[in-house]
């Protein structure tokens, strides 16, 4: 139960004459009923009420929609309280400050009134001459228009000692209470989810504005308690709520913590794999040393073939200042060109190219961990591209632009090539893509790329800002055993996120 259904649970309770006990010594609320009827009587005598306003339409048994104790009475709105709606100021009457303000729509939320929203204010002349309009003590605001079938009105709130003249404008209205001490129980009613669906049945209005009439606000019907009770309820719940709110605060950072639980597990088993704490070291691995030469004499038989250049052998050096974080003994740093060919994908020139139709990749298509081949383009590729472009299992694929960084591992049999926003690495010697895939994650949340990426406003991770970050190369047998037990976790932290 989160904390608006525990304070919609406590007001139904107090509505239904089950938050506080009742006491046979209270005067029964028919008694109270008698004493409003009364005084309805003499402020009709006296002019400030009108003679319709004595009426009182009947509640039927079928109406009624829950049970209260015997010493309540079910009433309608307008038995208990009168209503004054707002005044349509002229906007041109506005002043920029004075000790009136007029109370516009913006300015009334549930229990709290917004004087600093957007606040305008008239003279003493305007304010003498629509006193009827200024809010006393005890009575209630509510806000009468909002969006059709949204709910995002009828906010109300009890004027107290602290709100002194505040005018009230047209759509806001004003309950007053003909028994002062009646308001605080009243605003308590109005929130309740039972009377609120009760308000909001007689909402008209237009597709996107709903609005509520003085006169159906009235019919709403209102369980009252006797004026003792009704004390004890609105003392037991200004108790609650503020327990209420923080357990609201606290179940927010729960659901907060939650929300970020399996990101925050991901990152930390993510760096543990790439620093060699996820799984064991086994001794009876070859080392990453042994790997690495095995990939120079690889490297070194394609120059031998002309299928590299010279310049593809030479290793840039790496100073114990570039090294991010401690590998184990059997693993080695490299770079990129170390261990992978890797290219820039084809720059397409506006279908200019002759062609067969090739299905290519852009950076639109790849994620973090995954390829989406929903939105596949295709362009016309002279003959010549075909095969230097295309793509085979295994291949690395980086974003150069946007989320630079962004890398999947391209592991289908479809046909397909790659565009120029997209670097493509081609590993030596079977080393597993998938690690290298979760390296460059790790790079992205520890600002590894953010501090090579070129570029002022609009950054890329170019080819010399690839080339100049450092990877770990663990031994071959313990990177598919990092990476085998990565999708074993990453699958379980897919089902905490669902």
């Amino acid at each position: 139960m989160n904390a608006q259904q525990l304070k919609n649970s406590i007001l139904q309770e107090a509505i239904e004459g089950r938050l506080v006990p009742q006491d046979p010594n209270d005067e029964p609320a028919s008694v109270l009923l008698k004493r409003i009827r009364k005084e309805k009587e003499r402020l009709v005598k006296e002019g400030k009420l009108k003679k319709k306003d004595l009426i009182e339409t009947p509640i039927q048994e079928d109406e009624i929609p829950f049970e209260i104790p015997e010493n309540w009475e079910w009433v309608r709105l307008g038995d208990i309280v009168s209503f004054i709606g707002g005044y349509a100021y002229d906007s041109s009457s506005f002043i920029s400050n004075s000790e009136n303000q007029v109370l516009r729509l913006g300015n009334v939320k549930n229990d709290n009134i917004l004087l600093n929203v957007n606040p305008v204010f008239i003279d003493d002349k305007l304010a003498l001459d629509t006193e009827k309009f200024k809010c006393k003590e005890n009575d209630i605001l509510i806000t009468m228009t909002g969006t059709r079938k949204k709910r995002d009105y009828f906010f109300s709130v009890l004027i107290n000692s602290n709100y002194l003249n505040l005018f009230i404008n047209q759509r806001v209205g004003c309950l007053r209470s003909i028994i002062g001490n009646v308001s605080r129980w009243l605003v308590v009613a109005l929130k309740t989810e039972v009377i609120l669906t009760d308000v909001f049945q007689y909402e008209t209005g237009t597709a996107n504005q709903g609005n509520l009439g003085a006169e159906n606000i009235l019919k709403v019907k209102i369980p009252l308690p006797p004026l003792a009770e009704q004390k004890r309820i609105v003392a037991k719940i200004e108790e609650l709520l503020p327990k209420v709110e923080e357990y609201g605060k606290a179940q927010d950072a729960l659901d907060k913590l939650n929300a970020e639980l399996p990101e925050r597990l991901k990152k930390s088993i993510l760096q543990e794999a790439i620093e060699g704490r996820l799984v064991k070291q086994d001794p009876n691995d070859e080392p990453a040393s042994v790997l690495l030469d095995k990939i120079r004499a690889e490297k070194a038989k394609l120059v031998k073939e002309g299928k590299l250049k010279k310049k593809d052998l030479i290793e840039t050096p790496i100073s114990e200042d570039e090294i991010p974080f401690e590998i184990p003994e059997s693993w080695e740093w490299v770079r990129l060109p170390d261990i992978s060919a890797n290219s820039l994908g084809k720059t397409l020139n506006g279908g200019k190219t002759i062609g067969a139709t090739k299905k290519y990749l852009c950076s639109i298509n790849v994620y973090w961990n995954r390829i989406d081949l929903l939105k596949v383009k295709e362009t016309p590729f002279d003959e010549s591209d075909c095969q230097k472009y295309k793509l085979e299992k295994g291949d690395l694929l980086i974003c150069e632009g946007g989320d630079y960084g962004r890398s999947a591992v391209w592991d289908k049999d479809e046909e397909m090539y790659y565009q120029n926003a997209l670097h493509r690495i081609k590993f030596y010697n079977m080393i597993n893509p998938y690690f290298y895939m979760y390296c460059m994650e790790v790079f992205k949340s520890i600002s590894l790329l953010e501090e090579v990426a070129k570029g002022m406003t609009i950054k890329h991770l170019t080819q010399d800002a690839l080339y100049s970050l450092v990877f770990p190369l663990p031994p071959l047998s313990e990177q598919h055993r990092i990476v085998e037990k990565l999708e074993q976790l990453m699958a379980e932290i897919d089902k905490l996120k669902a």
